[in-house]
């Protein structure tokens, strides 16, 4: 009997399934989905329509997912960058928009109107997509205008696609300090895969979203092949090699996002949850 499929990265219930499932899963129906687009600067996805169900991973401002049922104030829904399954409140998305920047700053304001000294109406992550319709300057300071209103600083964007670094070990030290959050995948709070995912997303690679996912992604190595952007696991737990002696990672010792050397994070983590289960190479 083959095994079931992750019900992570494949949307199906008894009820409704994702329409290219159709022939690998039972479903009363099938459905397309319909395209929608993230209005909330993070937006969590739980794995039930419950809000005191865990946090399976989190949705950027402006990204772009697939809602396949809308009931009780929850969408279910697919995530079209990662594929990742799950409920976020209905009122978090809205009708689908093409953006056209994103954020390359760990956050940023989004204020009113061309002006910093305006109470901002919210934070943005890096990573964070938005819709440029125009430019405006204040003082020296350059804004792009955003659909739907607001202002952010201009030059904490750049057009969507293009890397703020080439490095993805780079972008993932911007993250230094962040705040650890089991599930949390922002500038805000971020976990362990998430800032492997996020950072590897900003330099132009995809990548999955959770360790597991992420310790069959690439090539294994032995510890002396060890260079800068490689990936060290542990049983639940993922970090970035800066060096072959170095890690960043967001873990819950530091409750941060930090650098630790190498042979330290073994030797504390090992007596909680053992020794390293690999190393991959997936640039």
């Amino acid at each position: 009997m083959s095994s079931p499929l992750d019900r992570r990265l494949n949307a199906y219930r008894p009820d409704l399934a994702d329409r290219r499932l159709q022939g690998q899963v039972t479903a009363d129906r099938f459905a397309d989905g319909a395209p929608a687009s993230v209005v909330m600067p993070v937006a969590d996805l739980r794995p039930k329509p419950d809000l005191s169900s865990g946090i399976d991973t989190q949705l950027l401002f402006g990204e772009p997912v697939r809602v396949f049922d809308r009931q009780d104030g929850w969408a279910w829904v697919q995530a079209e960058i990662d594929g990742y399954v799950g409920y976020v409140p209905e009122e978090h998305l809205d009708q689908p928009v093409t953006p056209s920047h994103w954020i390359t700053v760990p956050r940023t304001f989004v204020y009113p109107e061309a002006e910093l000294r305006k109470v901002p109406l919210s934070a943005l992550s890096m990573g964070s997509r938005i819709r440029v319709i125009g430019e405006a300057e204040t003082r020296g300071t350059r804004y792009f205008l955003l659909q739907g209103g607001g202002a952010v600083i201009a030059r904490h964007c750049l057009p969507l696609g293009t890397a703020p670094a080439e490095d993805y070990v780079t972008l993932a030290g911007l993250y230094l300090e962040t705040p650890y959050l089991w599930g949390g995948r922002s500038g805000f709070g971020i976990d362990c895969s998430g800032l492997v995912q996020l950072a590897a997303m900003l330099a132009g690679h995809s990548v999955p979203r959770d360790s597991d996912m992420q310790a069959n992604f690439g090539q294994p190595l032995e510890r002396q092949e060890l260079k800068r952007g490689d990936l060290a696991f542990w049983k639940g737990h993922v970090a970035i090699l800066e060096d072959p002696d170095t890690i960043l990672h967001a873990n819950g010792h530091t409750m941060t996002v930090a650098r630790e050397p190498l042979d330290a994070a073994i030797e504390r983590i090992g007596w909680l949850y053992g020794q390293p289960t690999g190393y991959r190479r997936f640039l």
